[in-house]
C-alpha cells in the first residue's frame, strides 16, 4: 500500500483476501516511470470500472426484475460493460 500511496494513489480498495485492488493504469498515466513496477509489483490485470458511491439493496421480485434487465443489457451488441448501484439479494 505504501508504494501505491507514494505513487499518487488516493484510495486503495482490497480484495476479499486482503490484496490491494484498483486502477493501476491511472498511476502509470500520472507518472512516466511506473512507481509500482519499480517497487517490484506487477499487476495481474488492471481495468477501469465504475463503482457507485452508494448502493441500493434489492430483494425478491425487485431483484429478479433488475437481474433480468441487467442480463438483457449485457446481451446487446453495442454494450461493452454494464454497471449498477444495485446489490441483488437471492432472498
Amino acid at each position: 500500500m505504501e508504494a501505491a500511496l507514494d505513487a499518487g494513489a488516493e484510495d486503495i480498495v482490497t480484495n476479499d483476501d486482503g490484496s490491494p485492488r484498483g486502477d493501476h493504469r491511472a498511476l502509470r498515466f500520472r507518472h512516466r516511470e511506473d512507481a509500482l513496477a519499480k517497487a517490484g509489483f506487477v499487476p495481474e490485470f488492471a481495468e477501469v470500472t465504475m463503482k457507485p458511491a452508494t448502493e441500493v439493496e434489492m430483494a425478491g421480485e425487485d431483484a429478479a426484475k433488475m437481474q433480468k434487465l441487467l442480463e438483457r443489457a449485457r446481451r446487446l451488441d453495442d454494450v461493452a460493460e454494464v454497471y449498477t448501484s444495485a446489490v441483488l439479494s437471492e432472498a
